[in-house]
């Protein structure tokens, strides 16, 4: 059985993590993504707080070959350990 994948690859999508609003959680993603895809552009980089500022919504703009390429991405965010939530 193949899946077909309702996005056409390659392609730019956002990939948005949620973590801790710690001082090393924007810093310790943008270097996991970067394993994968390379140094982002700061525009390519919005960063949203919870109304308490207790937690960090990341959105990254990347480039993604295929879906190996984007399930290599967020293995590499989640394994930072700070990853509370990914979308």
């Amino acid at each position: 059985m193949t899946e077909e994948s309702l996005i056409e690859f390659p392609c730019h999508l956002p990939v948005k993590v949620m973590g801790r609003n710690t001082p090393q959680f924007r810093e310790t993603m943008l270097a996991a993504a970067a394993s994968e895809v390379g140094a982002l552009a700061e525009e390519a980089v919005s960063v949203r707080l919870s109304r308490d500022e207790r937690f960090a919504s990341l959105t990254l703009n990347v480039y993604v070959e295929d879906h190996d390429h984007l399930r290599r991405i967020y293995t590499a965010m989640h394994a930072t350990g700070l990853v509370l939530y990914a979308l």
